[in-house]
């Protein structure tokens, strides 16, 4: 048994939307609370309360109704979060992370999470736990519920680009297939990360999978255009620093929210999308181990302005967790590698050779030639999970057969029109005019219509 999390939006009234909007303002209250109190006693020089019972302690000396509508169980999953954010952090710092820091930024909204018997779920109803005394708050789902009820564990209550969801976590189990038909474990394949392709697989067999992200990319630029030009559009009435905005302005910020919100499911569908296709791959292909090359190493290096936004727009580590996701779903086993001089190094003669700065890899001191991205994916399925970048003695055996695939189809222009409708056009020069027909062939007559003459010519004297 495996956990899935699926986001569905809540359809509210007026009054709806304003209490679930307070129930995230009272997390945030949580939140800001276990900071002032550990403020407090680290200027005393006392240890800090960061212990899931201690914090839980703290809270039921505060009492009932401190928090508004809020129950207990959602203020204890907002210390459950700030507890598991102070000790990831001091475990990073411990081993040697010191750009790490401790949680003690205030947050306005804080998403609260319930557990299963807290809550209840009837059809495309959800009730919202709330304080003692306070009326039940019923939502209704956007969607229906994709899970069965009875695996459903717990919900949490979100705010997204001024939207409202629930993200629901059920326990889902593992995928079962016929006898001989199941992923094998001794079938291995190596999965590249990349940004024009996010996920490039090589099979066992020499057969490989190439995923598009050239859609992806397409939908971070224009959405980074479109924002530059909405800002200068309103950069003159812009307020100052510290004035309060009009209403103009409010509605502005309402909208790029939106947008902003918008452009972050669009891009988190077609990654989905992006590692469906693969594991689906693998499946078809009874391929029982992935071996991802893992490249976050390139995140800590300074490589300017522009190439830093493409590394944040890649978005690595939601690219692994989609993947060994679906993948530990599918009953496929996920290990990450060093991907290390993989895209330079020839799977023929096993030399380096000078990176490519195309797609096609061609090594000068043999005479193979190759897709980069595949051969890099190929290196990575014969390294063993926590060894070095050593590639093996034996030759590696590059995809002969590639199946391409296309990540984010549901994006703007890319489909059939092929044109993002934020892509200014061209003025066109003119009009084409009517289609004329096709030159008559030798010897026959014209398929033309016969032109129909109004003022006929006549001789002189004729009438």
């Amino acid at each position: 048994m495996v956990h899935r999390t699926a986001r569905v939006g809540l359809r509210v009234t007026s009054g709806q939307r304003r209490r679930c909007f307070g129930l995230l303002r009272s997390a945030g209250d949580v939140w800001a609370c276990v900071l002032e109190v550990n403020g407090w006693r680290r200027r005393r020089r006392d240890a800090p309360l960061v212990g899931y019972q201690e914090l839980c302690r703290e809270l039921a000396v505060s009492g009932p109704g401190t928090f508004g509508e809020l129950d207990s169980t959602g203020a204890r999953s907002v210390l459950r979060r700030f507890s598991d954010a102070w000790f990831a952090a001091a475990k990073r710092r411990k081993a040697g992370d010191g750009s790490v820091g401790f949680p003690r930024r205030r947050r306005g909204l804080v998403p609260v999470r319930w557990y299963h018997g807290t809550f209840t779920l009837d059809g495309a109803r959800v009730r919202i736990p709330t304080a003692r005394g306070t009326a039940p708050l019923w939502v209704r789902l956007a969607r229906t519920l994709p899970y069965p009820v009875e695996q459903v564990r717990s919900v949490t209550l979100l705010c997204e680009g001024g939207r409202l969801f629930l993200d629901i976590t059920a326990e889902v189990p593992v995928a079962t297939y016929p006898a001989g038909e199941g992923p094998d474990p001794a079938r291995v394949a190596g999965v590249d990360l990349g940004i024009i392709h996010p996920y490039a697989v090589a099979g066992p067999d020499g057969a490989g999978l190439l995923v598009s992200g050239r859609a992806i990319r397409a939908e971070h630029r224009m959405h980074l255009a479109d924002t530059k030009a909405r800002r200068r559009a309103v950069a003159r009435r812009a307020p100052k620093p510290g004035q309060k905005g009009s209403r103009r302005w409010r509605q502005y910020r309402r909208r790029t929210r939106l947008i902003e919100g918008r452009h972050r499911r669009r891009v988190r569908q077609a990654q989905h999308e992006a590692a469906r296709q693969v594991v689906s791959w693998a499946v078809r292909q009874r391929v029982g181990v992935l071996h991802v090359g893992d490249p976050r190493g390139v995140l800590d290096l300074d490589a300017g302005r522009r190439h830093n936004l493409r590394l944040r727009q890649w978005q690595i580590r939601r690219l692994l967790q989609i993947l060994t996701d679906k993948a530990v779903l599918a009953g496929i086993t996920v290990h990450l590698v060093d991907e290390r001089g993989s895209s330079s190094t020839c799977p023929a003669c096993r030399r380096r050779v000078p990176k490519p700065r195309g797609r096609t890899l061609t090594c000068p001191h043999c005479t193979f030639s190759g897709h980069r991205d595949l051969v890099a994916a190929a290196t990575i399925a014969t390294r063993t999970p926590g060894g070095g970048t050593t590639t093996p003695t034996p030759p590696v055996v590059v995809s002969g057969v590639v199946t391409h695939r296309r990540a984010g189809r549901h994006l703007p222009g890319a489909g059939r029109s092929r044109r993002d409708p934020r892509r200014p056009s061209r003025a066109a020069r003119g009009s084409v005019g009517p289609r004329r027909p096709a030159p008559p062939p030798s010897g026959g007559e014209s398929l033309a219509p016969k032109a129909r003459i109004h003022n006929t010519h006549r001789t002189p004297g004729e009438r």
